[in-house]
């Protein structure tokens, strides 16, 4: 069965250089939700809306176009059938078009898609670990 052969490689030590870093996209993982609500919402079961609204948060959400998102709609009946009747030709299916729209980190990176997490911020008040153990090691 033909497939897409091994992911790009991250690793810069490679004599022919792997162009990654120059044409990946980074996108940020903010949870925010993106795109259109999913149409005729109230006919589908509550895991398909719960699919669905996890693609909506998705780190490339932001970039999805409007033909991502009608794949998406498309997609919903299908996933919606494979709750009620799981079967390996529907998940074949669901699996294949979400590998498109980038769904695990494999698929991100054939995607040259760089996902970065948001970096937490400190609750008010509250001292950074790192600076805390500096200032004491140097009081030592």
């Amino acid at each position: 069965m033909p497939g897409f052969g091994p992911p790009p490689s991250e690793n810069k030590r490679r004599a022919n250089k792997d162009e990654f870093e120059e044409h990946a996209v980074t996108v940020e993982a903010d949870g925010e939700l993106h795109g259109p609500e999913l149409p005729y919402s109230k006919m589908y079961a509550p895991r398909t809306l719960d699919w669905y609204e996890t693609w909506r948060r998705a780190p490339q959400a932001p970039m999805f176009t409007g033909t991502d998102w009608q794949r998406l709609h498309m997609l919903a009946p299908l996933v919606d059938q494979y709750w009620l009747e799981p079967s390996t030709k529907l998940l074949s299916e669901i699996r294949l078009n979400e590998s498109l729209l980038g769904a695990t980190h494999v698929d991100r990176m054939r995607g040259r898609i760089k996902v970065e997490l948001a970096k937490p911020q400190p609750a008010a008040g509250v001292t950074d670990l790192t600076s805390r153990r500096r200032r004491i090691s140097d009081a030592s």
